[in-house]
């Protein structure tokens, strides 16, 4: 059952990007139906990080308090919702109001799934369950230059959204009917369950907590919360950036059609899903040869930091396969960072605080992203 759970946390991240790259993919038709520019699509994807900023900090409360199981329903629900209005914009304004509701509700994933990997996985396979999760951010992306495109070409970008939404909701109804914590879930054999058990959080840990979101904010004052916070304020907008303006440097730059983004843009993003893995069972892999957690952690974070400037070269090389070349290295490398990088509040804090503790840090990131959107446009 375990795996099982692994494969909803992957899919529900690949809706999740497959929802928010959709946009990318459909820039020169929005253009010319909208009549925008650079400038005017820059603020369509600040909005949608403004307000994944605001929910963010809020979304890991909201987690907390109805549980995983709801909580993750919910916001797949709003998010799943929010898209296929896209289908329904009239111009540049109302596409940034639906951008901005898409904002408010993708955040929640996250710290649901921080909460279901704790509530799931043992210690040494946290890293690896975040990065089986966040591989499916990956998998999105992959899918989202073929399926947007292919929709688009045969029906029109606004039926691409209201495709893409139906599929959030349809996810909803296998997690509501498949997700319960392991010690409440009917699906668990009973002897996985007595395996299970001495390695997970004690069962009341897994009840929703009753704290208020006023007494939350201490936790921000904390060491730990506050260097994530800055950790991914200056670090997520690398990801966003190649999810928002790569497809577009594509068919800029080098001329790619639609078609071309649908056949070869996908490219970096297997690197990503191996990339996230891979991260993952690399820590747990050390930790089981003696490292201690955080030193585990913060060498594959090393590693990938160090791999990632190679899209610096991007824009300088001479043709579109060579820039998805270096495109590659920066994906795989932010996925070995963000593997470990997103483990660390399962490690660092409470099964109760951890939806919360998500929720800030994820904030922070969101923050950075949207400056660098506007810096970007």
């Amino acid at each position: 059952m375990i795996w099982v759970v692994g494969a909803l946390l992957c899919l529900a991240a690949a809706l999740n990007y497959l929802d928010r790259g959709a946009l990318g993919v459909v820039t020169k038709e929005i253009y010319r139906d909208f009549s925008m520019n650079d400038r005017d699509y820059s603020y369509v994807t600040a909005a949608f990080l403004i307000a994944y900023a605001i929910m963010y900090a809020g979304s890991g409360y909201i987690v907390d308090r109805l549980g995983t199981r709801l909580g993750f329903a919910a916001f797949i629900f709003s998010w799943s919702v929010s898209q296929i209005l896209h289908g329904f914009t009239r111009g540049k304004w109302s596409l940034a109001g639906c951008r901005f509701l898409l904002g408010l509700s993708e955040p929640g994933a996250w710290p649901a799934a921080a909460k279901a990997v704790d509530e799931w996985f043992p210690a040494n396979r946290r890293a690896l369950g975040i990065g089986i999760f966040n591989a499916g951010t990956s998998i999105g992306s992959i899918l989202a230059p073929v399926v947007v495109a292919l929709v688009t070409a045969r029906f029109g970008w606004r039926s691409a959204f209201v495709v893409t939404g139906i599929l959030g909701l349809i996810w909803m109804a296998a997690w509501l009917l498949l997700y319960e914590s392991p010690h409440r879930n009917r699906w668990l054999r009973p002897a996985e369950y007595a395996r299970m058990k001495p390695l997970l959080p004690p069962a009341a840990e897994a009840k929703p907590a009753s704290e208020p979101l006023s007494r939350r904010w201490r936790l921000v004052t904390e060491r730990g919360c506050w260097v994530l916070v800055l950790t991914r304020f200056f670090t997520d907008p690398v990801i966003y950036f190649i999810i928002f303006w790569g497809f577009k440097f594509l068919r800029d730059r080098h001329g790619f059609t639609l078609e071309d983004v649908a056949r070869y843009s996908w490219v970096p993003f297997v690197f990503g899903s191996v990339g996230y893995v891979f991260g993952g069972w690399l820590s747990g892999r050390l930790m089981e040869a003696g490292w201690p957690i955080p030193r585990a952690r913060k060498f594959v974070m090393a590693l990938g930091a160090a791999v990632m400037p190679v899209a610096i070269s991007a824009p300088y090389l001479p043709n579109g396969g060579l820039a998805i070349a270096a495109m590659c290295f920066t994906t795989f490398g932010h996925a070995l960072w963000v593997a470990n990088l997103q483990t660390l509040p399962t490690d660092m804090f409470r099964s109760s605080e951890i939806g919360t503790v998500t929720g800030f840090t994820g904030s922070g990131g969101a923050i950075g992203g949207a400056l660098a959107q506007l810096g970007t446009g």
